[in-house]
């Protein structure tokens, strides 16, 4: 049986979100598991508000005890050295004693990432996790990597990320060679910052489908599967699409409440408005993949509610499922220093 270790207390909305979704997911899933780390006592009576699991699912679900909880505006150094008893931390603790297959989590980013690296460390040959996820595009998602743990990374440290993303694109979905490029100010050689042009050169040299620059605007109207970038920069273009898409949904609604005529107008453009809502909602794209550890963590955003939590659950399960941690292990342990990818 597949096993999750959830940090119920994590986020902003803490168990009205993650105890839902475990909820939700039991329901789903037969053959998965789940581990409920926090507050004990908690989490028991708000289990018990909700009604017990179905009895099918009462041995899949389990709760263990941990104390403290990791803040969200708190350092990673203060989770670290203070918070050894944490949700965040005990959660990961099970991945390591292989008493669950991965860990999900909505809380602080920071001391996530860093509480990962400590306790399950990288995969040999990459210096630096990264957070992985898909956003919408015309026609099917993007990948974009790194979406917030490495601010001001060198080119060689880009290309470990573009290496990582095509296994995670290969392995969870199928592209024999995903194309793979590198987000710049515009698309012609001369643009960009030295470390973009210096990775550039490195991209070029190694066997990836690499395509060439990439404008942000193409991560949502283009073709490319994998778009490489900075965490400072990602997490600005992913934090853009969120509140871009919130904004839209918001002025069409805005605008078919207007009056009766508009209002009827909505009633017969429901059916559409619905197909798009669902296209943009960015609850649908939550759950991002930390690469580069020895075992699965998934970061869900901090503010995701219970079905935006749920989804980043349903990634932790197709990881494990699709064994990625072992893939990428396997797969970067074969390649050459030319850093190419196996066929």
């Amino acid at each position: 049986m597949l096993t999750l270790s959830i940090d119920a207390m994590g986020g902003d909305r803490g168990l009205d979100a993650t105890l839902p979704a475990a909820l939700d997911i039991l329901s789903r899933h037969p053959q998965v598991g789940l581990i409920l780390v926090g507050d004990a006592r908690r989490i028991e009576a708000r289990l018990k508000e909700a009604g017990a699991p179905a009895s099918a699912s009462k041995d899949r679900l389990e709760v263990v005890n941990a104390d403290q909880v990791v803040g969200m505006d708190e350092s990673p150094a203060v989770a670290l050295r203070q918070k050894k008893n944490s949700s965040m931390r005990v959660a990961i603790n099970l991945v390591k004693e292989r008493r669950a297959d991965a860990c999900v989590s909505s809380g602080n980013t920071g001391a996530l990432l860093a509480t990962a690296r400590f306790v399950l460390k990288t995969i040999p040959g990459i210096d630096r996790p990264a957070i992985c996820a898909s956003l919408p595009r015309l026609g099917g998602r993007t990948y974009v990597l790194d979406l917030g743990a490495n601010i001001g990374s060198p080119p060689a440290i880009l290309l470990q990320f573009g290496l990582m993303g095509a296994l995670l694109i290969h392995c969870l979905d199928g592209v024999a060679k995903p194309s793979v490029g590198l987000l710049n100010i515009g698309v012609e050689d001369i643009k960009g910052n030295e470390t973009i042009k210096a990775a550039a050169e490195l991209f070029k040299r190694s066997s990836l489908n690499y395509v060439g620059y990439i404008e942000a605007n193409d991560i949502y109207t283009g073709d490319t599967d994998l778009v490489v970038c900075d965490g400072f920069v990602g997490n600005v273009a992913l934090k853009a699409t969120e509140g871009a898409a919130q904004m839209i949904m918001g002025a069409v609604a805005e605008e078919f409440t207007r009056n009766a005529i508009t209002r009827a107008a909505g009633l017969l453009a429901r059916p559409v408005l619905g197909r798009i809502r669902r296209r943009l909602d960015h609850r649908r794209y939550n759950g991002a993949s930390l690469l580069g550890l020895k075992g699965s963590v998934v970061k869900s955003h901090g503010s995701a509610d219970a079905t935006g939590f749920r989804y980043a659950l349903e990634v932790g399960i197709k990881e494990v499922n699709k064994n990625l941690v072992s893939n990428i292990e396997n797969a970067l342990t074969e390649l050459p220093e030319s850093t190419t990818l196996p066929a």
